[in-house]
């Protein structure tokens, strides 16, 4: 089965859209196993309530990738979980393919890559990995951060058409060309959600970070066709996770 077809199952299975970012504050190299465990006793409380986890270099730099992130992944799976790893590739081809199959090799279901980095010898060597070893590629296309307007917003010239366009636009119908497994956009930014899932239709799944912490609202990025929803500090270091996993999830439910 493909990724897209994988998550939306496990959606099904569990009835939650909610991916959880397991974002962590910065903690002393000394004490990287209390995050690690901290880590472990969230996915633990909150599983229930997920269809996916998303990790990022938050654990990967302390905790190593083959050390202890790889035990995560392993856990996220034996909990029915799929896990995504947000490195965001960002580099040459021939480095992006190395990357590509050491996170695969971890066990990760997809990972996130920047398509500003283009095709040739730059996004093709990850998506060659990802075909021959059955895993998914998710595209950013509008991140959730402020300062996304000064990339992924700028106005530039498409190089196949001559026209004026937003650079999201280009990205939008780049995941679509690259049939690329999924679409970041941020959730701070419903119009740009509801303006990208016309230009993508149901072909690739809209995945919206930025919930909670951020400012993002479940209820406008599902309705501006948002299909996940990622949910990283207002889970991971809530005072009592599964509550307030649950507490998305079912807002997200409703909202559908």
């Amino acid at each position: 089965m493909t990724f897209p077809s994988r998550l939306e199952q496990t959606a099904k299975r569990n009835k939650s859209n909610i991916i959880l970012a397991l974002d962590f504050p910065f903690e002393k190299v000394e004490q990287r196993q209390k995050l690690l465990f901290t880590a472990q006793k969230v996915l633990d409380a909150a599983h229930p309530f997920l269809c996916a986890v998303k990790i990022n270099h938050h654990l990967t730099l302390p905790l190593g990738l083959f050390d202890g992130v790889q035990g995560l992944v392993q856990k996220a799976h034996d909990l029915g979980l799929l896990a995504v790893m947000d490195c965001k590739v960002n580099d040459i081809g021939a480095t992006n393919q190395v990357i590509a199959e050491y996170y695969y090799s971890a066990g990760f279901d997809a990972l996130i890559a920047n398509p500003f980095i283009g095709w040739e010898e730059g996004l093709k060597p990850i998506f060659d990995v990802a075909d021959k070893t059955q895993r998914g590629v998710i595209l950013l296309v509008y991140m959730s951060h402020k300062g996304a307007l000064d990339g992924y917003g700028q106005t530039v010239v498409d190089a196949e058409t001559g026209e004026k366009t937003s650079q999201y636009i280009i990205f939008a119908k780049k995941a679509l060309q690259y049939k690329a497994d999924g679409a970041i956009v941020g959730a701070t930014y419903p119009e740009k959600i509801r303006e990208i899932r016309q230009i993508l239709e149901e072909k690739v799944p809209i995945i919206s970070p930025g919930i909670g912490a951020q400012g993002g609202e479940v209820e406008a990025a599902v309705k501006a066709g948002a299909k996940y929803l990622i949910v990283g500090r207002a889970v991971a270091q809530a005072t009592n996770p599964a509550t307030a996993a649950k507490e998305f999830r079912d807002r997200a439910d409703q909202a559908l």
